[in-house]
């Protein structure tokens, strides 16, 4: 089984002013949630079950999705109270045996599962980033890496001069969850503190980019041209 934890609970304040009816993962693409083509992606990249980490506006996805997708399994894992991007991951972990994806809930980067599984597997890593490069300096967080692909500088607040930047696509093993001082029930930013943390205690983090096509919806401009982004053949 491989298994997708999709973070999807976020606030989306920066689209507040276009979307106040439901989670920023559901915003409308083409007359479908967005969601739905991240889901769409991964399935055909061989995802046969999903985790749904769910916040704000939960309802929505819920009542939407059910329990199935295209006949893959989705199960919840419900926030009562915002936990950040490392809390909520914290929560909808601690059932896995298995390495297994996270996927950012806003942002669609086109990965392909076997190479990202290949390289963590070649270099026995504990955690391995999706990198892009970016030109756009101070929206995307920054990561800088070794020779040997090791994360060395990962800064979640603006990019670096390597311009590599996180695509929000993730690959975890399950031991790892328990190796920082967070525990489920914290509220912490898997960006800002827990892949930190991880640099810090010497955990083997690699980042490994991809060419793929890159979008976030997090900013009203890049929702709208999420329209034309999955109009292009390929990503229905």
């Amino acid at each position: 089984m491989t298994t997708a934890i999709v973070l999807a609970g976020g606030l989306g304040t920066r689209l507040r002013s276009v979307l106040t009816d439901r989670p920023k993962p559901m915003a409308p693409v083409n007359g479908r949630p967005f969601l739905e083509y991240l889901m769409d992606y991964w399935i055909r990249q061989g995802v046969d079950n999903f985790i749904l980490s769910i916040g704000y506006q939960q309802n929505v996805i819920t009542e939407h999705f059910g329990s199935l997708y295209r006949s893959v399994p989705i199960t919840y894992s419900p926030e009562e109270s915002p936990l950040g991007t490392g809390g909520a991951l914290l929560v909808a972990s601690r059932n896995l045996a298995a390495p297994f994806l996270v996927l950012n809930g806003d942002t669609f980067f086109e990965v392909p599962r076997s190479s990202l599984t290949a390289f963590y597997k070649r270099n026995a890593s504990e955690c391995t980033l999706s990198l892009f490069r970016t030109g756009e300096d101070q929206r995307f967080g920054g990561v800088a890496i070794d020779e040997s692909n090791r994360i060395i500088s990962f800064d979640a607040a603006k990019s670096l001069p390597s311009t590599l930047a996180n695509g929000g696509v993730y690959l975890f093993s399950p031991g790892l969850m328990s190796s920082t001082r967070f525990v489920a029930g914290d509220v912490c930013s898997l960006e800002r503190e827990f892949i930190p943390e991880l640099l810090t205690l010497g955990v083997k983090v690699h980042g490994v980019e991809f060419s793929g096509r890159f979008i976030d919806i997090g900013v009203p401009l890049d929702l709208v041209r999420a329209e034309t982004f999955f109009a292009a053949k390929g990503t229905q």
